[in-house]
């Protein structure tokens, strides 16, 4: 089975989802900020009464401080993307794919059924996934590892 049916067969529920970091919809976009840089990550929910309403992210703060360097201490909900991409856990991988896509964002909110957050997935994930399901395929070598290339390449 190639990339595309894994990617059109597997369910979202499969991928190895991140925790998704999230910020209450009152919250400040300092507060914001910091739940980013806690989770080392560069989103997270914006939640209001339990569930994801909305996603803040690096690439809206950096819209937001571009328009106005005082946002900083505006409410989150007034700086978060709206309608958010998500997607479900019984969702296939290539709904990740095209949510990324269509929505221009390196990040996708998983949700179950009822529009709980379960996870966070996107950019990294399908990397990973494709990684684990083609490893004869994919050369994987993490970047602290000395590389095992020690030939010159070209002439």
């Amino acid at each position: 089975m190639g990339l595309a049916e894994k990617f059109a067969s597997i369910p979202v529920r499969e991928l190895n989802l991140r925790e998704m970091p999230t910020v209450d919809k009152g919250a400040s976009v300092r507060d914001a900020i910091e739940v980013l840089r806690s989770a080392q990550l560069g989103c997270a929910a914006v939640m209001e009464a339990g569930k994801p309403v909305g996603m803040f992210t690096e690439s809206v703060l950096r819209e937001a401080f571009a328009q106005n360097p005082g946002v900083i201490d505006e409410i989150v909900d007034s700086h978060m993307a709206v309608p958010f991409p998500k997607v479900y856990l019984d969702d296939t991988v290539d709904m990740v794919l095209a949510a990324m896509q269509a929505n221009n964002t390196r990040f996708i909110c998983v949700v179950d059924s009822e529009e709980n957050v379960a996870g966070l997935t996107g950019q990294k994930g399908l990397m990973e996934f494709v990684a684990e399901e083609f490893p004869r395929q994919v050369l994987v070598q993490r970047i602290s590892e000395v590389s095992t290339n020690s030939r010159r390449e070209g002439a």
